[in-house]
């Protein structure tokens, strides 16, 4: 981050002030603790923060400290609109672009106050007065921490933001077996735990708490899974009916995508699911090695990431856009370079 930049920061949040902290639409654990892990951070410094998020968070992150004073903003936007029209300063975080926000946007375009992003998606929009902006971290959280560190106020990382913080680098690097996983995150991390977070608890909270229903979604997911081992793809469906018929609720497939990648030879993998209440299919990709899925997601899906876990949409059906995506891999090369 330029130094220009942090000593303004420091400045703006040197008196206490009103500030808005927004995740992106669906907020995942890298959304909820960086945003979270900033309001437990500005709240020591005097600040009055609220957190703001589009639409709900997945309940498997409801254990995270405070998360019951996030506003939502499709379930109160009087509220919400009100609070982020007052705000002295508004922070984005773990998205670089306001379409990231939904009908969110609208309001975020016509407020004067100052926007400071945190954030490690490739192409980020302009609209921040101030970025920190870098592809090379496996997350925003892990920016998060270096980012109070800058401020000069790692001593301010206490039990409860680093709790939040770990979170999100757990999330976002898939218990630390993603590309983006480096030796400063483990730094990072032994830091968190030297500061107190109960790391195992963390876990517990994240990955042990399935209801029956997940599980026998997830058994449909996997009976779903089709492989083409002559791309080194797979790919999962799950319907608007299979949804329903295991009372599907927010964060239910979260993580499914990954299982195709645990099939041997597979590099490409993704899972499309119908959502028919918003008309559309909303799709994550996932790739091991060089192969880039933020630019097929950009390419064919309206969509985009990182190199290696990406989203889409698709507003065909299921099954036209299942047939889109079979006839566009067998166009393309699928291959993991680094292992030749």
């Amino acid at each position: 981050m330029k130094n220009e930049d942090i000593e303004a920061i420091k400045e703006l949040l040197s008196a206490p002030k009103k500030i808005a902290i927004i995740p992106h639409r669906s907020p995942d654990g890298d959304a909820m603790g960086s945003t979270l892990g900033l309001y437990h951070f500005l709240l020591q410094l005097n600040h009055e923060p609220v957190v703001i998020a589009p639409n709900e968070f997945p309940e498997f992150l409801a254990w995270l400290p405070s998360s019951e004073t996030v506003l939502i903003f499709e379930k109160d936007r009087e509220h919400s609109t009100k609070v982020l029209q007052e705000a002295d300063i508004i922070f984005t975080l773990d998205f670089n672009a306001l379409h990231r926000v939904g009908e969110m946007e609208n309001i975020l375009n016509k407020l004067e106050a100052p926007f400071i992003m945190i954030d490690h998606h490739q192409k980020p929009d302009d609209y921040a007065r101030y970025m920190y902006s870098d592809t090379s971290y496996g997350s925003t959280c892990e920016m998060l921490y270096h980012f109070i560190v800058f401020l000069g106020h790692k001593n301010l990382i206490d039990k409860t933001v680093a709790t939040c913080i770990y979170t999100g680098i757990v999330t976002d690097s898939g218990s630390f077996r993603f590309p983006s996983t480096t030796s400063t995150t483990h730094r990072v991390v032994a830091d968190l735990i030297d500061i107190g977070i109960e790391n195992g608890e963390v876990h517990n909270s994240l990955f042990d708490n399935n209801s029956y229903d997940r599980l026998r979604l997830l058994g449909q997911a996997l009976q779903n899974l089709k492989l083409f081992p002559e791309y080194n793809t797979s790919y999962i469906t799950l319907s608007q009916k299979e949804l329903d018929t295991y009372n599907y609720v927010k964060g239910d497939t979260e993580g499914i995508v990954n299982y195709g990648l645990t099939i041997k030879g597979i590099i490409f993998t993704a899972i499309f699911i119908e959502h028919r209440d918003e008309n559309i299919i909303k799709i994550s990709f996932r790739s091991q090695g060089n192969f880039d899925v933020n630019q097929f997601a950009r390419e064919h899906f309206s969509g985009g990431g990182h190199i290696n876990a990406a989203g889409g949409k698709s507003y065909l059906s299921l099954r036209e856009t299942v047939n889109k995506f079979e006839n566009i891999i067998k166009t393309i090369t699928i291959k993991n370079d680094e292992s030749k």
